[in-house]
């Protein structure tokens, strides 16, 4: 077995020194050391150059459909993302109200402090996609990231119909979103035109 590895790696290194020996220096002379025999030509590109060069031509394609936002103009992912947020908010600020007065919430004793915290966050992110800022988009695409984690994890843990039905429906409404706001954020990002603030 050792014999016919040896015996395909010769082969190998051979047709490497073939397919130098063809594509030799271009003024003409033959390669003579054994460097320069199996060094690539300096115009031939590595696998990884190929594939960043396609990779940066198909980002610059897409760059180029994109339209900067208008001054005042929000994205329609960005509008969504800011009311689901400003929903959560006034939520959790309830909540935390709640935990503040002493509300009995059975068994559990429910601490205000990281209710407070996470309402603080969540008013911030609403009020700066509502504003359209890169920060709060990206703030919630990271929230909409573990709320994706969380419910692919849950889907293992399910227990009724009714469960797997909710959590599937949190998880693709979730990806939608997170979808659609990546392309908003590109929008966000782009240069703003004369007039802008």
């Amino acid at each position: 077995m050792t014999g016919a590895r040896d015996r395909k790696r010769a082969e190998r290194q051979k047709r490497k020194r073939r397919s130098a020996e063809r594509s030799a220096p271009s003024n003409g002379r033959p390669a003579t050391d054994a460097g320069e025999a199996n060094a690539e030509p300096r115009s031939s590109e590595s696998f990884q150059e190929r594939l960043a060069r396609r990779s940066e031509e198909r980002n610059a394609e897409a760059r180029a459909k994109l339209e900067p936002l208008d001054p005042g103009e929000r994205p329609g992912a960005v509008t969504v993302g800011a009311i689901v947020s400003g929903i959560l908010a006034v939520i959790i600020t309830v909540s935390a109200i709640l935990a503040i007065a002493g509300v009995d919430a059975g068994d559990r004793e429910i601490k205000p402090f990281p209710l407070i915290l996470f309402s603080a966050v969540l008013w911030a992110m609403a009020i700066g996609m509502w504003r359209a800022r890169y920060w709060a988009v990206l703030g919630f695409q990271t929230l909409l990231l573990l709320v994706l984690l969380a419910s692919a994890f849950g889907l293992v843990v399910v227990n009724t119909v009714l469960q797997a039905v909710g959590t599937t429906l949190l998880l693709a409404g979730s990806g939608v979103l997170f979808y659609f706001m990546i392309r908003a954020m590109a929008r966000i990002q782009m240069p703003k035109g004369p007039g802008a603030d």
